[in-house]
């Protein structure tokens, strides 16, 4: 088994830790799904602990700073290197296979790029760090360094991406980057993959794994011929503030939709669970709720119709800053599905023409959202669209479609095919979701609430002077009591 996997950043000889001492003890012993993948087993762990029985194991380490390692050629892992450079491309649904985007600037396909590096005579580098040839992705320079005997560490490998030529570097330069390295094995099924994201700056221009392979493994098919290859996949990142992006070149994004599927569901539904939370509390407060029923039919139309709509570019600033993380190795994959799905919204249906189908028409709920030129509206009354997210839970997995990838003998590139459809379908299920509770809730918080609160503030108020009111008026009618009773006591 592999020991604790580290992801460092290496600054001159030193490097800094990512996982505190403490908690390796308590992860590495954690195992946390196993999912099976056609004829072989996906495995999932925690802390960089790989079983080597099965070679097709994916370790994860994902600890604050997101990095993670993989394990295995797993379906397209490795494969989608030998499919892009034989010429051979990857079936998936047409909505996923383009990175169209209106806006001017490169496309993600346009700064994605990968690189392979042989490094021979690898038994007799004497070296203390070696470094690849440059290569360009995204406008820039980079180039692999690696520590054939690691790097304030023994009896590992060491890895790191770098930026070239970073003391020429502008202070403040800084570029987001999610990449993929891969060491090969001659048994694919044995190769070793890890992805992280890293915001690369001029302080800070390299990043990689400190302990990324044991040297007593590496005789184990890692290397051949006294050759180590090592293969990179960098994905530089357009990074947008007010409004989702497409960040990952559609072949890259491909190998990672199998991956982390579950982690992004696993975040969509955390938000879910939190506004369904938020809106019960409301719902299920019966005075609270009859308060507010009563309040809102008890506003106008018109006003009713204003307050049930928000501008797009509002939302969409609010929704990035909210679910793009620059440390967590998912956003990129959330982002690219919430693009996804505001541009199926903006077309004003989710199932266009040649586009991908997020449900078949007889399975598809009914919307909450449209959108109308510039803004996002609700389509229906918000009492009866709050009792609906409030009920609501996540789409259900489709089983059924999971079912039909896997029977009828499909393997290999069939069901490759099919997974990878199954996938991006729930990920666009999902981000479909997401952005309408997402618009509901905005709408909800910070005009219709506040419409209400200021309504019970106004009651309330209202009935405090009503009070006051009956009040001086009782006390002017005693007042007259006893002025009378005062006055008949005169006369007699």
């Amino acid at each position: 088994m592999y020991g604790v996997l580290l992801c460092c950043r290496r600054a001159k000889c030193g490097l800094r830790c990512i996982i505190d001492c403490s908690m390796r003890c308590l992860y590495s012993c954690l195992v946390s799904k196993f999912m099976s993948v056609g004829e072989g087993i996906l495995k999932w762990e925690i802390a960089g602990t790989v079983s080597e029985e099965t070679g097709v194991g994916r370790s994860m380490e994902g600890f604050s700073s997101g990095q993670h390692c993989q394990s295995g050629k797993a379906l397209a892992e490795l494969q989608s290197f030998e499919q892009v450079e034989s010429g051979t491309p990857s079936a998936s649904p047409l909505d996923w296979e383009t990175d169209d985007d209106n806006e001017e600037g490169p496309k993600p396909s346009e700064l994605y790029g990968k690189y392979t590096w042989r490094v021979e005579k690898f038994s007799e580098l004497k070296k203390r760090d070696l470094s690849s040839n440059q290569f360009e992705v995204g406008g820039h320079k980079w180039y692999i360094l690696i520590y054939p005997q690691g790097c304030d560490v023994c009896h590992h490998l060491s890895l790191f991406l770098c930026v070239a030529n970073h003391e020429k570097l502008l202070p403040g330069w800084s570029h987001l980057a999610q990449f993929t390295i891969a060491v090969v094995n001659k048994d694919p099924k044995k190769s070793k993959c890890f992805d992280t994201l890293h915001r690369f700056q001029k302080n800070e221009h390299d990043w990689g794994w400190k302990k990324i392979m044991d040297l007593t493994k590496m005789p184990d098919g890692f290397i051949d011929a006294d050759t180590l290859t090592i293969k990179a996949q960098v994905q530089v990142i357009r990074e947008r503030a007010e409004r989702p992006f497409r960040c990952l070149d559609c072949q890259y994004r491909r190998e990672l939709v199998p991956v982390y599927l579950t982690n992004v569901e696993r975040n969509y539904q955390r938000f879910l669970e939190e506004k369904r939370s938020k809106l019960g509390k409301l719902i299920y407060d019966k005075a609270r709720w009859s308060s507010f029923r009563t309040i809102w039919m008890g506003i106008g139309q018109n006003a009713r119709h204003q307050m049930s709509r928000e501008k797009i570019d509002v939302i969409l600033k609010a929704v990035v800053k909210h679910f793009f993380i620059d440390k967590e190795i998912t956003s990129t994959l959330v982002m690219d599905s919430l693009y996804s799905v505001l541009k199926a919204l903006k077309d004003d249906t989710m199932c266009k023409k040649g586009r991908l189908k997020l449900l078949e028409a007889e399975e598809m709920p009914a919307p909450m959202v449209r959108v109308d030129k510039d803004m996002f509206v609700l389509v229906d009354d918000v009492l009866l669209l709050l009792e609906r997210a409030a009920m609501d839970l996540l789409p259900p997995k489709d089983e059924k479609g999971l079912q039909n990838c896997t029977k009828d003998g499909n393997s290999g590139g069939d069901f490759n095919k099919d997974s990878i459809q199954c996938d991006e379908r729930r990920l666009t299920e999902l981000g479909h979701r997401t952005v309408e509770i997402f618009v509901l809730a905005h709408i909800f918080s910070n005009k219709i609430e506040v419409a209400y609160q200021e309504a019970v503030a106004l009651k309330e108020q209202e009935e405090l002077i009503r009070e006051e009111e009956e009040s001086w008026l009782a006390e002017g009618e005693q007042k007259a009591k006893r002025g009378a009773v005062k006055k008949e006591k005169k006369s007699e």
